[in-house]
């Protein structure tokens, strides 16, 4: 009995300290019209010396920095009396006060209009927040506990949807500051549907579509169904669903035209935002994303690079491992839609069509490596810049450029070792997703080499492919599956120049390719076309049939203006490189019963 009271004891006592610890919010939204959120932040047991706050730079789900201190204003702190304290600002986004007592209490205004998973947003019907976007924090009390209360007594028709655990009265609760700033939360009188999905292991959670849209109760009840085999597909990619935080995952979903539109992972939730005027007779079109993001509560989320551990919200998030990471998260998102029949195989075709013209195409691939492509992200990644970039030409995104090294890899482990990426998925699931055990490329490597039982392919793959530049046999690969990869527009001449731009029958142009026809002849952005093979080009239908009465190999003269200077120059036309992805039975081949069967175990639903 003594030992049953000493524990108890000492329970509280934990009990007490931490709730002594505990950084505590508390957010209005009585000028929601005017998109602002009036938020204040107590520190209790502040220890003595100079107490910096700030706001972040980066957000979990983002790798390029965002300046959300901009948006902050009527920043004041007080004592635990009231008392208003003095406070620097040594940098944009921090504040410093240098003298205080045990108990600090800051106060500041909050500006949010943009609807998105990266910032914050309030007007008269909801409350969108990202918390990186939205909360302040002191510098170096990462592991104490937050609590954050909402008040929105003029909305009585509001709630709160968030994975942050309910403690009542409109209170939530986070253990420490990583899980905090990684916790979304929407607040409106949304629509709400619910299912529970149990593991493997017995254990029971429920997934939750949280909806604020201009849409009928029913309209969500159908689009949750959709949802489950979603759902169901991916857990039989992986095995098992992740053991969610107190046993749920939400998708909170904001659907309205004039949305900035987004999805952003999180560990047991996602913020998604799409910009059409409802669900209903959307359903399809937007279940990309869906599927993309519930993949990351796998990858990225649990199975998680090294290079992000732990996020750091004072600058960007240099990761070499986003080719996997968002790139293998690409690739799933869309076929698993095709096994749960959403998406035909033709759908399928067409996707890895396009994952291969980006690879084979473009010169970000031609001379950069996935790694590269992943550091890049702290620049692309929803990144901004107003000077001009060479973007195009030195990079290829890593969510397509990750998703064909995805394809390539399914391919080769399904044509050479009787595998498949799902192996692989649940093999890396098992080494480092479930224990939460981050990972670098190397383990990555190994670990292909352990499932194929022979390392050196792994070697020879990594090194080829994911370190180097060097391309897989697309063409090859995917005849296994009785789709014949081919170009689009043979013998076509080809300029390189695209769509142009017209204003007052002026054709600008846009920055050119590397490697393309227009590129060679040193034309480039800034420049305004006048004549090519002699004709006058004052619409794209010009340009158009030049090109069409051309060969490759053909030379024209190009006339162009350059800052107000007249030039000329002589454009070789090359073929189309463009390729496309047909099924055999479309071409007169024959679709062999060995292609069939591959095509299907590749394609096909894997719920018995």
């Amino acid at each position: 009995m003594k030992k049953i009271i000493l524990a108890f004891h000492l329970i509280a006592m934990a009990t007490a300290v931490n709730a002594q610890q505990e950084i505590s919010y508390e957010v209005s939204f009585k000028n929601a019209i005017h998109h602002e959120a009036q938020i204040s932040m107590t520190i209790p047991n502040v220890p003595a010396g100079p107490l910096k706050v700030r706001m972040a730079r980066s957000s979990p789900g983002r790798y390029a920095t965002h300046e959300f201190g901009k948006n902050v204003y009527n920043f004041k702190a007080f004592d635990a009396s009231g008392k208003a304290l003095a406070l620097k600002q040594p940098a944009g986004d921090v504040y410093e006060i240098p003298t205080h007592g045990t108990s600090v209490k800051v106060t500041y205004t909050l500006f949010g209009n943009w609807i998105d998973g990266t910032y914050a947003g309030f007007d008269e019907t909801h409350a969108h927040m990202n918390i990186p976007a939205t909360f302040a924090f002191p510098i170096g009390m990462d592991k104490r506990p937050r609590i954050v209360k909402f008040d929105y007594a003029e909305k009585p028709n509001w709630k709160v949807a968030t994975q942050l655990k309910p403690m009542g009265q409109d209170k939530y609760y986070a253990p420490n500051f990583q899980y905090f700033m990684d916790s979304p939360i929407e607040i409106s009188a949304y629509n709400t549907a619910s299912w529970q999905v149990k593991n493997p292991d017995g254990k029971i959670q429920t997934i939750h579509v949280v909806s604020h849209s201009n849409d009928e109760q029913q309209t969500i009840d159908r689009y949750a169904e959709m949802l489950k085999k979603m759902v169901a597909e991916q857990m039989m990619v992986w095995g098992e669903l992740p053991n969610f935080d107190y046993g749920n995952y939400y998708f909170l979903h904001d659907v309205y035209p004039t949305y900035a539109g987004d999805g952003m992972e999180h560990r047991n939730s996602t913020s998604i935002v799409q910009r059409t005027p409802k669900i209903a007779g959307n359903e399809s079109n937007l279940l990309g994303t869906f599927s993309h993001e519930f993949f990351h509560a796998w990858n990225v989320e649990r199975l998680r690079p090294k290079t992000l551990e732990p996020f750091n919200f004072e600058h960007s998030n240099v990761s070499d491992e986003l080719w996997l990471a968002e790139g293998f998260t690409q690739y799933y998102g869309n076929l698993l839609l095709t096994r749960a029949g959403f998406r035909t195989t033709d759908n399928a075709a067409q996707t890895f069509n396009g994952l291969v013209n980006s690879v084979l195409n473009s010169p970000g691939a031609k001379n950069f490596s996935p790694i590269a492509a992943s550091r890049y992200a702290v620049f692309a990644d929803a990144g901004v810049a107003i000077d001009q970039t060479n973007k195009g030409n030195i990079f290829t995104s890593y969510y397509t450029y990750g998703a064909a090294v995805a394809l390539a890899l399914d391919l080769r482990l399904r044509a050479e070792f009787n595998l498949t990426l799902d192996d692989y998925m649940r093999a890396l699931w098992k080494a480092y997703g479930k224990p939460e055990i981050a990972y670098t490329v190397p383990d990555l490597q190994k670990t292909l080499g352990q499932l194929t039982k022979n390392p050196t392919f792994a070697a020879d793959f990594f090194k080829n492919y994911i370190y180097g530049t060097a391309k897989n046999d697309y063409a090859k690969l995917l005849l296994n599956a009785g789709y014949v990869l081919r170009k689009s527009n043979p013998d076509k001449a080809y300029t390189g120049l695209g769509r142009l731009t017209f204003e007052n029958e002026k054709a600008a142009l846009p920055q050119t390719t590397i490697g393309t026809p227009a590129y060679n002849a040193g034309l480039d952005v800034g420049a305004i076309l006048l004549t090519a093979d002699g004709v006058e080009i004052k619409d794209q239908a010009a340009l158009t049939k030049v090109t069409d009465a051309h060969k490759p190999g053909d030379v024209i003269t190009i006339t162009y203006s350059y800052n107000g200077q007249e030039k000329t120059t002589k454009l070789t036309f090359a073929e189309n490189p463009a390729l496309e992805l047909v099924s055999i039975e479309k071409t007169g081949g024959v679709l062999t019963p060995a292609m069939q069967t591959f095509r299907d175990n590749w394609l096909q639903t894997k719920i018995k």
